[in-house]
């Protein structure tokens, strides 16, 4: 069966081919899950389309697997195309359609001399393409055909050795965002945890000498080696594993191969079946290792940057980065390891609605957040001061070179996430909540309440015992809606952007609701539901478990069904009757 895009990746999909039409060259940034390859794979359809019958089209990787796995989704998009292969054992060029190339290969200089004239680039994983490997194919390819077009996509545009994809790349076409991958279903919600095992004042004076001394991701890592692997350490960030996410198969990213062996070693001395890949194992034992992880035959694996780019797993619900990271793209590729949504013919039986993220590392409380830069501005094109790129307006951090734009900040209560003591929470502990965009994710940390989703992302709900509130969107514009004990339901207010309507909601239950009872860290919060809230919900007590419903979702979850009638009265009331979907 023909793929083919859904609405969001279609927009991305017009946005570069508007932007290669019009500079002969763009960039396109979209994280895991967005589906980069069948993005790619439409636009260089597309390109083919607008070319001459003849021509050839070239499309560059840099792992083996990679080749196999774009040409797969070219051919599932149109099965009509010819495909050729440069590797290390094939060379073969396709007149007329699209030739899958290793970066290694092709970047010999005898591969170049005999590289014909290409009418069109397409770069995966496009961050790379600052290397002198890729900057020596793109010079050949522009010395035969000046008119090349120049394509990328990537989900981590900032490179970790800092070198600005300028020169490479002229503009940004389009920037799909994590928040919008959460909110539409796409991405499972990533839950942080930035825990201190009593090293973390250390390890942040580490960073810090790191970036004085500007070390490279391996001499950081080195460094920090000495304080994390330790046994006293990893006993306890088992302990926490095990009391945060004991059930769940778990990546865990480690400091160096020594380290991640004695990780592997200590999970499977406590009773969870662990395995260890490394850079240094042979094709076999990597990927047998990697199967049974798949068949569920062991629960952790450990690694040090074996996983960190290229790999998914679905079934994958937590993320233990137990290293620290200079670079956000590192984190954001480490954490994007466990956001895949589960697929139920691949994985039958798995269920799996968020991802739960431990940082011993100090990757989360340096980098903040998850997004490349993504605010609520909305959409158009801006041009970056310092290398003049055109970017996407959403865009507060440039993905060419790296500048930040100013932006408006978010005055948010400050709030002790670590909780008050009564759930077991330890000092140095903070949950640092939804990454859903870097304004709103802001807000939700310092939110004492748990706001829940519903109808991916269209109605968000906040239950404080002594009142509730919820926000909820139609057409692009968002509406605060809530009630106390004994009072009707009002209108708190509507704004277009999620942001504002959240924050009118979160301060009417700051001021009417019980920030200490239901305040997220509570323990009550995630017990399973009374057998009166499994009455009203109309389910058993299996099919809670199924579905992960706690005593807190059901809570949300009854009030939506005691109160979408009087919300939409008040939607109705202002001309804007509540979507169908969600009432």
């Amino acid at each position: 069966m023909t793929i083919q895009p859904r609405p969001r990746q279609a927009k991305f999909i017009d946005a570069c081919l508007g932007a290669l039409k019009e500079h002969g060259d763009t960039l396109g940034v979209a994280p895991t899950g967005a589906g980069k390859t069948v993005i790619a794979s439409h636009v260089v359809r597309n390109v083919i389309a607008n070319t001459g019958r003849g021509d050839q089209h070239l499309f560059l990787q840099h792992r083996d697997e990679l080749v196999e796995q774009n040409s797969n989704t070219l051919y599932r998009v149109d099965n009509s195309l010819k495909i050729g292969f440069v590797t290390a054992d094939k060379k073969r060029w396709a007149a007329g359609g699209v030739t899958y190339a290793m970066i290694q290969t092709l970047s010999r200089a005898d591969n170049l001399a005999s590289m014909p004239a290409l009418a069109s680039i397409t770069i995966d994983e496009a961050h790379h393409a600052a290397a002198d490997s890729y900057l020596r194919v793109i010079a050949r390819a522009r010395e035969l055909n000046p008119n090349l077009k120049l394509f990328g996509v990537t989900a981590t545009p900032n490179r970790g050795d800092r070198k600005s994809l300028k020169g490479v790349f002229s503009n940004v076409a389009d920037q799909i965002t994590i928040g919008e991958l959460v909110s539409a279903g796409f991405l499972v919600r990533p839950r942080g945890f930035a825990i201190d095992v009593g090293v973390s004042g250390d390890l942040q004076r580490l960073d810090e000498e790191a970036r004085r001394r500007k070390w490279s991701e391996n001499e950081l890592l080195t460094a920090a080696d000495k304080l994390l692997n330790k046994s006293v350490v990893t006993d306890k960030v088992i302990e926490e594993w095990k009391a945060r996410a004991g059930n769940r198969q778990t990546v865990v990213f480690c400091s160096t191969v020594d380290h991640a062996e004695q990780v592997s070693n200590a999970f499977n001395a406590a009773g969870v079946s662990a395995g260890i890949v490394t850079g240094d194992m042979n094709d076999g034992d990597r990927k047998g290792t990697l199967r049974r992880y798949d068949r569920d035959e062991i629960q952790v694996i450990c690694n040090v940057a074996v996983l960190t780019e290229g790999w998914d797993h679905q079934p994958t619900s937590c993320v233990i980065l137990l290293r620290p990271s200079s670079y956000k793209s590192t984190m954001m590729q480490m954490v994007g390891r466990g956001l895949r949504t589960v697929d139920p013919e691949r994985y039958p039986g798995v269920v799996k609605d968020d991802c739960i993220i431990l940082d011993f590392g100090t990757s989360l409380l340096r980098h903040g957040n998850l997004e490349v830069g993504a605010s609520l501005e909305g959409d158009g094109v801006k041009v970056c001061p310092e290398c003049d790129a055109s970017v996407p307006k959403q865009c507060t951090e440039c993905p060419i070179c790296g500048f930040e734009f100013p932006k408006a900040v978010i005055e948010t209560e400050d709030e002790d996430d670590a909780g008050d003591g009564d759930d077991g929470a330890k000092p140095g502990k903070s949950e640092i909540g939804a990454f859903i965009m870097r304004e709103l994710g802001d807000l939700l940390q310092a939110s004492p309440y748990r706001w829940e989703p519903f109808f991916q992302g269209v109605v968000m709900i906040a239950d404080a015992i002594d009142a509730w509130a919820c926000v909820v969107n139609y057409q692009g514009r968002w509406y605060a809606i809530g009630g106390a004990r004994g009072e009707k339901v009002m209108m708190i207010g509507d704004n277009a952007e999620q942001i504002v309507a959240l924050a009118l909601a979160d301060d009417y239950l700051r001021t009417h609701g019980d920030p200490d009872t239901a305040n997220k860290s509570k323990r009550w919060l995630s017990q399973p539901p009374s057998d009166k809230q499994l009455e009203l919900l109309g389910i058993n007590t299996m099919q809670a478990m199924t579905l992960g419903i706690n005593r807190y979702r059901a809570s949300t979850e009854i009030t939506w069904r005691f109160n979408h009638r009087a919300i939409q009265v008040k939607l109705t009331q202002r001309n804007n009757p509540l979507l169908a979907r969600a009432s």
